[in-house]
């Protein structure tokens, strides 16, 4: 009989997995700059990383980084994304929201949004 505990993902460890890519993404862009900042082209660049790395980003990915620094953008983090910010899992609506659904368990999604006034 098979294990399914194996394919239960805990947010632990979806956080982990969020936050190890942070990381590397962190650690890519750093080495970006710094061959960037010896004056050497994407083309370079690439060459080395794929002699060097066993898993190299491809030459677009390294294109693309080397032209953010041309702009002056040494960031490695991503922008804010316009849009509406996230209200929904405030610890007050989820209370509300499990309230709701306790005094009622019949209720309907759209009740739930017009009560709590989210969409």
């Amino acid at each position: 009989m098979p294990n399914f505990k194996s394919f239960l993902v805990t947010e632990a460890e979806r956080k982990h997995v969020r936050r190890r890519a942070r990381f590397q993404q962190h650690r890519d862009a750093s080495c970006y700059q710094v061959f960037f900042l010896q004056g050497k082209a994407p083309k370079e660049i690439h060459a080395i990383l794929t002699e060097t790395l066993e898993h190299a980003p491809s030459y677009a990915t390294v294109k693309n980084w080397v032209a953010r620094f041309k702009h002056g953008d040494f960031s490695a983090c991503d922008a804010p994304r316009p849009g509406r910010p996230k209200t929904v899992t405030t610890p007050e609506i989820i209370d509300q929201n499990h309230k709701l659904i306790l005094d009622d368990r019949r209720i309907s999604a759209k009740s739930i949004a017009k009560q709590t006034g989210i969409s």
